[in-house]
């Protein structure tokens, strides 16, 4: 059987928030979960309780921070283990101008050594994981050696696990959302950090929307990151969680949307917007027949 952290669920802004990520885990009991990712800055400036409260129920939980300050990002990876934290990510793959304003995401990568003492600054301040998700490359520094210095470089200050994007990213020219469609998507050199990197744990992100997918993938590499795809198609993971985890009970979706019902029920005593909660649930009945009168219904 697989450990819950091969399969995981990507941390996506906007998105992955406290809500969405209880109603993944109404779905699966043990895919990984990830934050959105949480700038440093935020959680020592901001409402630490607001940006990194959560659910006991859902671990296992990992919270991706933003930044570039050791320092800071060591403070940060400590506050996130004393909430409860399963591990730490850092974000060096978002490829926003506002994100590359601030020194973080994928530009990082052009700094592999910086990246280096950021990785060992948090590693020394905690005692869970620290692990790095980044690309395949940046810009036109998108050799195979400079992948696999980065990888050399941090792992040698204490990663071990590294969840690659296996598209390059750039940071002109192309938005966000192109990012994640237009440069080629090549397994081919995740699948060669894998073989030359062995005693690392290497997940692959990037492409993979159905059990096929992680079928297709799982035989060569650690694990496997899945994004919009779990979101826009929910019940994707209760078909992941009966394959690689057929212990656990798997919930019918009318099951699930009566616990968390009674979530939204206590979260809406807290003050929480309804519409905050129920925009996560119209990829539930993706596929089915009745999925349109059920966004119907969701929106009235």
């Amino acid at each position: 059987m697989l450990k819950p952290s091969l399969l995981s669920v990507a941390p996506m802004m906007d998105w992955t928030d406290r809500h969405c990520r209880y109603l993944m885990r109404l779905i699966s009991p043990d895919i990984q979960l990830y934050s959105e990712m949480t700038t440093a800055q935020a959680i020592l400036h901001g409402d630490v309780d607001y940006l990194l409260g959560y659910d006991q129920t859902e671990h296992p939980l990992t919270l991706q921070l933003g930044g570039s300050d050791p320092a800071q990002l060591a403070i940060c990876a400590r506050i996130g283990e004393d909430y409860g934290y399963d591990e730490i990510n850092l974000n060096v793959g978002c490829p926003s101008p506002r994100v590359k304003a601030g020194r973080f995401g994928a530009c990082l990568m052009l700094e592999p050594q910086w990246v280096a003492e950021c990785i060992h600054a948090m590693q020394a301040a905690v005692n869970i994981p620290v692990t790095i998700k980044c690309r395949i490359g940046v810009d036109d520094a998108d050799t195979y050696e400079k992948l696999h210095y980065f990888v050399h470089l941090n792992a040698a200050a204490g990663c071990q696990t590294f969840i690659v994007h296996a598209r390059k990213a750039w940071l002109t020219g192309l938005s966000p959302k192109e990012n994640r469609t237009i440069p080629p998507l090549q397994y081919d050199i995740v699948y060669q950090l894998k073989r030359d990197f062995p005693h690392l744990s290497i997940i692959l992100n990037g492409g993979v929307q159905s059990i096929a997918d992680v079928e297709a993938v799982l035989p060569q590499v650690d694990g496997v990151m899945i994004g919009r795809a779990a979101y826009h198609n929910l019940y994707l993971l209760a078909a992941l969680q009966k394959k690689y985890y057929p212990a656990k009970y798997i919930r019918t979706r009318e099951e699930i949307m009566d616990e968390f019902e009674r979530y939204m029920q206590t979260q809406l005593k807290k003050g929480i917007k309804r519409s905050a909660m129920t925009r996560h649930v119209l990829g539930l009945y993706y596929g089915v027949a009745s999925a349109r009168a059920w966004r119907r219904v969701i929106h009235a």
